[in-house]
């Protein structure tokens, strides 16, 4: 079965690493995978878009409107601005923490997303919200955010891979140094929503 995922955040928050650990799972398993980021504006603190295409004859890694199973929001605010992609039915798994936009820090704005959360529950879609800010503070780094999300849409079921094969992907991606870090996160992750 084919599965489409959307990976949003702002710049630093791990979105395009969490969408290769799906990437390498899923190949790992014989699936076919097309992946494609938008990270232009990432090292201001900008929009950072992956998607991530799983199954069997994906022809583009550019996920049409409204065809997202799962949209992973690392930050509330581009959570809401991608809500176009996802399907009818769909999940959106997003950190409750906001990332206050360089433009809205500018302005003087009290933005904390809080509204785009809410605004999510009313959107008639499945919404898993992780305290991202909590679990990574028990983690004891804020640098594993993208790995507590990842841990949460696996157990929500919102992305089909297992545990087991998350953890194999994101450990050969990583120096050994981090592997206790990431395997705590993972796990916290696949017991932290609100």
């Amino acid at each position: 079965m084919n599965r489409n995922y959307l990976l949003c955040g702002v710049g630093g928050q791990g979105t395009v690493l969490a969408a290769k650990i799906i990437a390498e799972a899923a190949i790992a398993r014989g699936e076919e995978v097309k992946t494609t980021e938008t990270i232009g504006m990432a090292q201001r603190g900008g929009p950072v878009t992956s998607f991530v295409r799983t199954g069997r004859d994906i022809h583009s890694p550019i996920i049409p409107l409204g065809a997202a199973d799962a949209i992973l929001g690392f930050e509330p605010g581009e959570a809401v601005r991608n809500l176009p992609y996802l399907k009818p039915g769909g999940t959106v798994v997003v950190n409750s923490k906001a990332q206050m936009p360089v433009t809205a820090a500018l302005t003087g704005s009290d933005y904390n997303g809080k509204e785009m959360i809410e605004y999510l529950q009313k959107c008639g879609v499945r919404v898993i919200i992780v305290d991202g800010e909590k679990l990574c503070r028990e983690c004891g780094s804020e640098k594993v955010l993208n790995v507590i999300l990842l841990g949460a849409a696996i157990r929500s079921g919102a992305v089909d891979i297992t545990e087991e094969e998350a953890e194999k992907a994101l450990l050969s991606r990583l120096p050994e140094k981090l592997h206790e870090l990431n395997r705590k996160a993972l796990k916290l992750g696949m017991r932290g929503t609100i």
